[in-house]
């Protein structure tokens, strides 16, 4: 049986610097069958002239220039244009490893398997390797959409769609939350509604690279990314959807809502958090709804129930408190 086309999405904006090591190491793979559609999201640098410089090497390149609209914008464009069987996406300043889509299209000819998933590491700006933020399985896992989800409430899974190999049907009007950060999980979420089992394999083959000033990647720590509202109103979605489709991960859901919202509460700067603000004052109000739900629940560590309920209280006394401790401690 011939082999099936995969699409590999490539979100383009401003990064000169990255672009050609990540397209390289693309069009390197020992899986040929591939198109590689690099979609420049409206970039001011040259990169889109880069573009289409890359795409004059290799016919299998074609690039899509369009308004600055955001990566998923820019995703979307590219799986709407995509003529492959199989999608997958590949962040402009990360790179993968010449045998990751032949490993994972082998897994998928396989069947049993609606989506494919590598494993991946982090690497610093030096080259340095990051501790690792999803564990790999020793071996390949196989897991229900259940299953999967629940490894995401418990911040365990990776919900990148870069490390996945999914078929294009599965994606058919859908799309990626435009206008958000994190938008990955959100899409996720819902795919998993429909998928019955999903392959992992331990392989990191997928390389992130962990460029400061990208996205929730800030130089300065008072910089607060709506990253972390997103990931509050993403925490409301999935409990809908664990109400409706998984109600047996009820308290997995819960712990994820309290989880993210510790989170917000902890990087909000301190100046923001005033009544007039009313993403914040609604955090407030539902952690103090669920104080007992955080203190019974299984999934919280002993400081993280300890830190939502000082933080539930009061939470703008907590955090200059903790502030000046900080102050303090590398003051010394």
């Amino acid at each position: 049986m011939k082999d099936a086309l995969i699409s590999v999405i490539i979100p383009v904006y401003n990064i000169m610097d990255c672009l050609e090591r990540c397209v390289r190491s693309v069009c390197a793979q020992t899986y040929k069958q591939l198109e590689i559609l690099l979609v420049d999201d409206g970039s001011t640098d040259g990169t889109g002239r880069l573009c289409d410089e890359l795409a004059k090497e290799d016919g299998r390149i074609r690039v899509f220039h369009k308004e600055n609209g955001g990566s998923s914008s820019a995703r979307n464009l590219g799986i709407r244009e995509a003529r492959g069987a199989y999608l997958g996406f590949v962040d402009s300043d990360d790179f993968i490893e010449p045998q990751m889509y032949e490993r994972m299209y082998g897994q998928m000819k396989k069947g049993g398997c609606q989506i494919v998933q590598i494993s991946r590491d982090e690497l610093n700006e030096d080259g340095s390797r990051r501790p690792d933020v999803c564990i790999p399985p020793k071996q390949r896992v196989v897991q229900d959409g259940e299953t999967f989800l629940r490894s995401l409430l418990l911040h365990e899974g990776d919900c990148s769609f870069c490390t996945k190999l999914i078929p294009a049907a599965l994606l058919h009007g859908k799309g990626f939350p435009e206008g958000e950060l994190n938008e990955d999980f959100r899409l996720l979420v819902q795919l998993l509604e429909e998928t019955e089992h999903i392959c992992i394999l331990p392989e990191q083959m997928y390389h992130v690279y962990y460029r400061v000033g990208s996205n929730t990647r800030k130089r300065d720590r008072n910089d607060f990314s709506r990253v972390f509202e997103d990931i509050v109103r993403n925490a409301d979605y999935v409990g809908e959807v664990v109400g409706r489709r998984f109600p047996s991960l009820e308290k997995e859901a819960v712990r994820f809502g309290l989880y993210q919202r510790l989170d917000y509460l902890l990087h909000i700067p301190v100046g923001r958090m005033v009544d007039s603000d009313g993403f914040y004052v609604n955090v407030k109000r539902w952690c103090r709804r669920h104080v007992a739900d955080a203190a019974a629940n299984p999934y919280l560590t002993a400081k993280q129930k300890r830190d939502l309920l000082l933080l539930t209280l009061a939470p703008k006394s907590i955090r200059r408190v903790h502030g000046v401790l900080m102050r303090l401690r590398k003051a010394g």
